[in-house]
């Protein structure tokens, strides 16, 4: 019953698997008429119905129909990331169809038919907040049109325990193929959450964070852009086709053979007698792969970041730097690292 004495009356039609269309009516001189001054109330109650759903049952209609009862609940925002997210399946239900008059219907809510409004690229669920209860977390951002390029990327965490949404913006927020793993890093049987975004520049570097549910709130406790400023390397061409590499953390040196790299290469560098006919410095890029490795089988993850060594040019690639980072319980530390090489191809 409603404050103005009248009853309503929420009719749940039974669609497929735990799935209804929901509509609640109230009586109007004897015919049933919809009660939309009721939806806000409502319809919060038949979000949360399928946000609990969705914490072990992936489907597309449940999407659809989270979306459709954020947007009478007036959650316009989470109900157009909720209807793309039901339009990122390869078969969404009830169709694609379907679906995109369902965003439109959203748009127009919104009062805008921008297609450049945000929208969830990349999502995972697990329990990124250590209440034991799963979470859904994913990556937002506007499209570009004609361009693989996406701007203003922000992770959004809707937690699954209060129903609330947390959006935290990236340092770095404009990039190409944003992705989301969900992993224990710290050791303490919660997910973490890194995200990794291809910066589109030579070399295939990458942005990459990772943040964790720390002191009662989310952290960043990772970030390339910091490693990358702090620790330095030098790489130099030496006498009888040699290349050393020095890093600064941690404090090693590494000796590089070059002779696989075969005479046309070397004669353009080096005289007769494998002394250099002039100096020549290359470098190393900032980080281009890092990866989530549980070397342990202990379920939780180290990070395993590959760096080029570069020659002369970008092109003549040298082979990699590979860091295993740890975390120490403050902060993730280099455990180990090591320089691979490329092989020299043997004739048949």
């Amino acid at each position: 019953m409603n404050k103005d004495g009248k009853y309503e009356f929420a009719i749940w039609t039974h669609d497929t698997g735990e799935a209804y269309k929901v509509e609640v009516y109230r009586v109007d001189k004897n015919n049933l008429v919809q009660t939309k001054d009721v939806y806000p109330y409502y319809f919060k109650k038949v979000a949360a119905y399928y946000e609990k759903l969705l914490q072990t049952n992936d489907y597309s209609y449940y999407w659809y129909y989270l979306a459709d009862a954020q947007m009478k609940a007036g959650e316009l925002d989470q109900a157009l990331a909720s209807i793309d997210k039901a339009l990122s399946f390869s078969t969404p239900y009830p169709s694609k169809e379907v679906l995109t008059e369902k965003r439109q219907e959203i748009l127009n809510h919104l009062g805008t038919t921008n297609s450049d409004r945000p929208v969830v690229i990349d999502w995972a669920m697990g329990d990124v907040t250590g209440d034991g209860v799963q979470d859904t977390v994913y990556l937002s951002g506007e499209m570009t049109k004609g361009s693989p390029l996406w701007k203003n990327i922000t992770l959004v965490i809707l937690n699954g325990k209060t129903n609330m949404y947390e959006s935290i913006p990236l340092k770095e927020n404009m990039g190409y193929n944003p992705t989301i793993f969900l992993g224990d890093f710290t050791g303490n049987h919660v997910d973490d959450i890194q995200i990794v975004i291809d910066t589109g520049g030579s070399g295939g570097t990458i942005y990459a964070y990772v943040f964790a549910f720390l002191d009662g709130e989310m952290k960043q406790i990772f970030d390339t852009d910091v490693y990358n400023e702090h620790s330095k390397y030098e790489v130099n061409y030496r006498d009888h086709y040699k290349v050393t590499v020095n890093s600064s953390n941690p404090k090693k040196e590494y000796t590089l053979d070059l002779m696989y790299k075969g005479e046309e290469y070397l004669s353009e560098i080096y005289n007769k007698d494998g002394t250099l006919k002039e100096p020549i410095e290359g470098w190393v890029d900032p980080i281009s792969g890092l990866y989530p490795v549980d070397y342990a089988r202990d379920g939780t993850y180290e990070l395993l970041s590959y760096q080029e060594i570069a020659g002369r040019y970008h092109a003549d690639a040298l082979g990699y730097v590979q860091n295993e980072w740890k975390w120490d319980g403050q902060e993730f530390v280099v455990n180990r690292q090591s320089v691979s090489i490329f092989g020299k191809d043997l004739n048949a």
